[in-house]
């Protein structure tokens, strides 16, 4: 793919790394005034999908990147690609989970997740994400990592990685890289995450 995601968090709200930009990471999820539809992608939605990721972010980036994301089958997941529809149809919000590994061990990686600014916050972005792990659960994965926004990503029970001894392997302040385990009887690996090779890190 052309273009890398540099891994840091920047401090300026509309730049981005492995996360939602703050559009997506605001959405008012407590109060959504639409109740959104969620369903796994289909081959009718990748355009759709690349246009959300487009006009949900200033540069290709995302949109680059989720598509060499579903080109490699060591980190493409069916079933894990999820979109919330627009009232009158289409695509209105995005969420997807990709494998990663955590020192070997198998893990998610949420992102990158969209929402057209026309249903910005709305609650599409929270219904895909959802949406994503519900299925990411129901498929007998136990472990979700992502890099984002911390008042954003707890309320999807998302808490600090490093209390599971999971870092990612770059240097980023530690309320930003969080973990999701379904299970808490299940053990959690720790370690070192190893991000799909389309990530460039």
């Amino acid at each position: 793919m052309t273009g890398r995601i540099p891994p840091v968090i920047p401090s300026s709200p509309q730049t981005h790394a492995l996360r939602p930009q703050a559009s997506t990471e605001t959405d008012s999820d407590p109060a959504m005034t639409i109740s959104w539809t969620t369903r796994p992608e289909t081959a009718a939605d990748l355009v759709p999908i690349r246009e959300v990721n487009l006009a949900a972010f200033p540069t290709p980036l995302e949109a680059d990147l989720v598509e060499a994301l579903r080109a490699d089958p060591r980190a493409w997941i069916p079933g894990l690609s999820w979109v919330a529809e627009a009232p009158g149809g289409g695509v209105a919000g995005f969420a997807l989970l990709t494998r990663c590994h955590v020192d070997g061990a198998p893990a998610l990686t949420l992102g990158p997740c969209a929402v057209s600014p026309e249903y910005q916050r709305q609650g599409a972005g929270s219904a895909a994400i959802r949406a994503a792990l519900r299925a990411a659960r129901e498929q007998g994965e136990n472990l979700v990592l992502v890099l984002g926004h911390a008042e954003y990503y707890p309320r999807f029970g998302f808490i600090p990685a490093s209390r599971h001894a999971i870092r990612p392997p770059f240097d980023v302040a530690d309320e930003y890289m969080m973990a999701l385990a379904f299970d808490p009887t299940r053990p959690v690996p720790s370690g070192t995450i190893r991000y799909p090779e389309a990530f460039g890190i």
